[in-house]
């Protein structure tokens, strides 16, 4: 039987150590690192080489986007399963654009968990079946993915303030523009990442690293 190696990483000691539990105790499965923070990831999964590297998006200092392509360069061998409960189209985007072999969800059983790191181990992309259709579709031809959304220069200043709590007003008096112009880039800006609440733009946000710029 081939063990698959794994590096959990998780900023909270708690979830590590319960998901090292679960994991553990299938004969299959070997912790062999874990990981505080993106950085740690990244360095773990250099050192280790782990067959998978389980890891959650929000993370203090370099977050799960930022890793992910930071492994996928410096080890490009590892799959990178990224943890998350949020099941946003332009999550899934980013990640599967900076490399990740598939994308699982923290409210998913224990065992769909188990599934998801088999399923990347042997080569093959893993999405949470819970997923919509939607989302699926950012599968083409195998692993290739969607193109990424062309926001315009003006379109992501406003969705970065925006995100950063400037109102409408506040923005059309830093960029010098109206109040009904910022709202047409909002709209317009939303509409190609697709988002519909300011809550799912402070997580693009937050993947993106934007706040790392505030």
């Amino acid at each position: 039987m081939n063990v698959i190696r794994l590096v959990l990483a998780d900023d909270h000691a708690t979830i590590r150590e319960a998901l090292k539990l679960l994991l553990s105790a299938q004969p299959d499965l070997q912790v062999v690192g874990e990981a505080e923070d993106g950085q740690q990831a990244v360095d773990a999964a250099v050192a280790l080489r782990p067959d998978v590297l389980l890891m959650d998006v929000s993370m203090p200092g370099m977050n799960g986007l930022q890793a992910t392509a930071a492994v996928k360069q410096r080890a490009p061998s590892v799959k990178v399963l990224p943890l998350t409960r949020h099941a946003e189209e332009s999550y899934l985007g980013e990640l599967l654009r900076a490399g990740a072999a598939g994308y699982a969800l923290k409210q998913s059983s224990s065992a769909e968990l188990v599934n998801a790191i088999r399923t990347v181990a042997s080569g093959r992309p893993y999405l949470d079946p819970e997923l919509n259709g939607g989302l699926l579709g950012l599968f083409v031809q195998g692993r290739t993915v969607r193109k990424p959304p062309d926001l315009t220069p003006r379109e992501t200043e406003v969705l970065q303030l925006t995100a950063w709590g400037y109102s409408n007003k506040e923005i059309a008096g830093r960029l010098g523009l109206s109040v009904k112009t910022v709202e047409v880039h909002k709209t317009n800006g939303m509409r190609k990442l697709g988002l519909t609440s300011r809550l799912q733009l402070v997580r693009f946000a937050l993947l993106r690293g934007w706040f790392q710029d505030n």
